[in-house]
């Protein structure tokens, strides 16, 4: 979230919570991206504040709530109000569950595997309209294409993930196998270590593709878990994801924190990878 709005964010926070009858007096920052989520004291609730216009509030609520009633590890909504998005001063406002961090936060490979089975489980008996895996690469790699938003990405570093991009869109995408709904983002820093076990945050990304997919975005050794994986899809997909969100670091407008440096050392990576195994041998 641009700095200029991170205050007006912060007000509308406390301004809603305290309008619920939730007494919040303090905000703590505690994640700064496409939108700010927000702890907010002495009620110790958390918030997420974005933009109105940056969609995807109002389907992360009730997807919540359908999976939190369907029993899969998923952050729960804040109970003492009713569950909905609050659109105040052009920001959208939601309240979750705030969940203390347990010690040690390091998360073993097969619970974190476990975890992602069981949410797998819960999201194949809900259907509910989402974009497949392959619209998401198709907009990073409009993004690539646009040199007015990715001003700074070198021509060759642009060819190359141009090239991946498509290669592997292509690849994963008509390669075969199950399909079902997907969290799309279950990295680490979308996952909670609770005392009640882990948690998934963030469903605002859910998408239809191959559970790789979402393997795709945690650990390696995560995916050594997780029973009938397809080996060679997911090397793919771990490829094909690390083009995205490389692409996304050399977007003019990316927010995230030291996210050049990241995206330089990414695009390293990337060739690194496609060097190993050839770098047509994805086509």
């Amino acid at each position: 979230m641009q700095a200029s709005e991170v205050s007006r964010a912060v007000a509308v926070a406390l301004s809603v919570a305290s309008s619920l009858g939730l007494p919040a007096d303090d905000a703590i920052v505690l994640q700064d991206s496409n939108r700010l989520t927000l702890r907010l004291l002495p009620c110790d609730v958390l918030v997420r504040v974005a933009p109105v216009a940056h969609q995807g509030a109002q389907f992360e609520v009730e997807l919540a709530q359908r999976l939190a009633e369907s029993g899969c590890p998923v952050a729960a909504l804040e109970p003492r109000v009713e569950p909905r998005v609050h659109e105040r001063d052009g920001f959208a406002v939601t309240l979750w569950t705030y969940y203390a961090p347990v010690t040690p936060r390091e998360i073993s490979p097969a619970d974190y595997a476990g975890a992602l089975q069981q949410l797998h489980a819960g999201m194949r008996g809900i259907d509910v309209p989402t974009p497949r895996f392959t619209d998401r690469v198709e907009r990073a790699q409009q993004l690539v294409a646009n040199r007015d938003h990715t001003p700074a990405l070198a021509e060759a570093d642009r060819e190359l993930l141009g090239h991946t991009l498509r290669t592997l869109r292509r690849v994963t995408g008509e390669r075969g196998g199950a399909e079902q709904l997907l969290h799309g983002e279950p990295h680490p820093g979308n996952v909670l270590t609770t005392k009640s076990g882990l948690l998934f945050t963030d469903l605002e990304t859910c998408c239809r593709g191959p559970v790789e997919f979402d393997l795709a975005h945690a650990p390696e050794e995560v995916g050594e878990h997780y029973p009938g994986v397809d080996r060679d899809l997911l090397r793919a997909c771990r490829i094909l994801v690390l083009a995205m969100i490389t692409t996304w670091r050399w977007d003019r407008g990316d927010q995230l924190p030291d996210g050049r440096r990241l995206g330089t050392e990414w695009l390293s990576q990337i060739r690194a990878e496609l060097d190993r195994d050839g770098s047509d041998s994805q086509g």
